[in-house]
């Protein structure tokens, strides 16, 4: 006799979410303003505007920009947000971190962004292997967003999962 195999995983209620699929898909670049400083030290105000201003923009275009200075030097503030200024006219998603960190900042914005009342009361799983580099950040940030409204959380594969978290029945 034969026994139909059922796929109890197919046919289960869980909620699938793989960050894979999140993942941007545009250029990653950096700007680090370590290039404009005087004798590696300091910056000097109009040769760095000017710089900027005769600075060609095109290879940021539609690109996710790091923003930072990787020499060991006091940068004011300001000269940050004037490069953010520059590249805002030519790419959406610019951030101060370093090169290192900026997937940390893209995935935090895209959760924060995040409808999660599509995933109330639902048993959601975070699928865990992926081919691109998902930070290990966007996994926190993504359960810490969903915890307080699904009604379980869990980690890996359906058929073999590590349960994260299960709301409590009220009486």
């Amino acid at each position: 006799m034969e026994t139909e195999i059922i796929n109890r995983v197919a046919n289960s209620a869980l909620v699938q979410i793989d960050l894979e699929d999140w993942y941007p898909v545009q250029p990653r670049k950096e700007f680090d303003l370590s290039e404009y400083l005087f004798q590696g030290l300091i910056l000097k105000e109009l040769d760095f505007r000017s710089a900027l201003k005769q600075m060609d923009w095109t290879p940021y275009q539609n690109a996710i920009v790091a923003v930072h200075c990787s020499a060991d030097a006091i940068v004011p503030t300001w000269a940050f947000m004037l490069i953010g200024q520059y590249l805002s006219a030519v790419t959406g998603e610019v951030y101060f971190c370093t090169p290192e960190r900026l997937d940390d900042f893209v995935f935090q914005r895209i959760i924060d962004r995040l409808d999660v009342e599509t995933y109330k009361d639902q048993k959601v799983i975070i699928k865990g292997c992926s081919k691109l580099p998902v930070p290990t950040s966007a996994f926190v940030a993504i359960s810490v967003r969903l915890t307080p409204i699904v009604q379980s959380l869990m980690f890996g594969e359906p058929c073999s999962n590590v349960p994260l978290y299960k709301k409590k029945k009220s009486i």
